[in-house]
């Protein structure tokens, strides 16, 4: 089967389609200088744009992985994830306390989702 890359940088693709799966690279915050309620709110905006120019959509989100810098933000997190993800439609998730990129991010998203059919 053919394996799609789009947006390529030396590093990474930014998308990777496979045998009608999609696989988003890291997402994080537009503003690394928000709250946690921005921050996911933008993460989660990118993942919007992504997962259409891939040809899927929110609603076809197979998983996630949620890295938090610190779990003191999950309750707030959720609060913005809940309102986003399209009930019926959750994927599977898994949260994580995680060290990231850059001290300010508070957030960051992995996700795995099917193309449109």
């Amino acid at each position: 089967m053919k394996i799609e890359r789009l947006e390529i940088t030396p590093r990474m693709s930014r998308i990777v389609k496979h045998n009608g799966t999609i696989y988003l690279c890291g997402q994080v915050a537009a503003d690394a200088s928000a709250d946690i309620a921005e921050q996911t709110q933008t993460m989660l905006d990118k993942v919007e744009v992504l997962l259409e120019q891939a040809g899927s959509s929110k609603e076809h989100l197979l998983s996630a992985t949620i890295y938090l810098r610190d779990m003191k933000d999950f309750a707030a997190m959720n609060d913005v994830w809940d309102a986003w993800v399209v009930q019926g439609h959750t994927p599977a998730r898994a949260c994580v306390e995680a060290r990231l990129a850059r001290p300010e991010l508070l957030v960051e998203i992995s996700v795995v989702a099917a193309e449109k059919y």
